[in-house]
């Protein structure tokens, strides 16, 4: 199975949410077939969770990162793991991840991602020069 970019991103956010709340391995709760690249973006966040954590809390301005809903958290640290690992444009990464908050959450959740990873890209682009 081949999904695009996009819906991976998507299926990488409900294994990660699932993992998250539950703490199982990814696809056991998750019914039908799992991507290649949304089972190894999935696999990559996790192993870098607290890092990805430490930048939120970070960027948002009073929050911590186990203070915002698991989805929102989720779809920050994917978004930031493709920030820092330019796999895609600061762009695309941030307008999918606001699209994916907007889409599972809210208009607010949106607002709130748009915001931190706003933060999250002007340091990052401070950092490289």
């Amino acid at each position: 199975m081949s999904l695009s970019r996009r819906q991976a991103r998507r299926q990488a956010l409900v294994l990660l949410y699932q993992w998250d709340l539950t703490g199982q391995e990814f696809g056991v709760l998750y019914d039908g077939d799992i991507d290649a690249f949304a089972l190894g973006l999935a696999e990559a966040v996790r192993a870098q969770a607290p890092l990805l954590d430490e930048r939120i809390t970070g960027a948002a301005e009073g929050w911590t990162a186990d203070r915002l809903g698991t989805l929102e958290r989720n779809v920050l640290r994917i978004a930031i793991l493709e920030l820092e690992t330019r796999v895609v444009p600061a762009e695309v990464a941030i307008n999918e991840a606001v699209v994916l908050a907007k889409r599972y959450a809210s208009e607010t959740a949106g607002r709130l991602i748009n915001g931190i990873l706003g933060r999250v890209s002007r340091e990052l682009k401070a950092a490289r020069g």
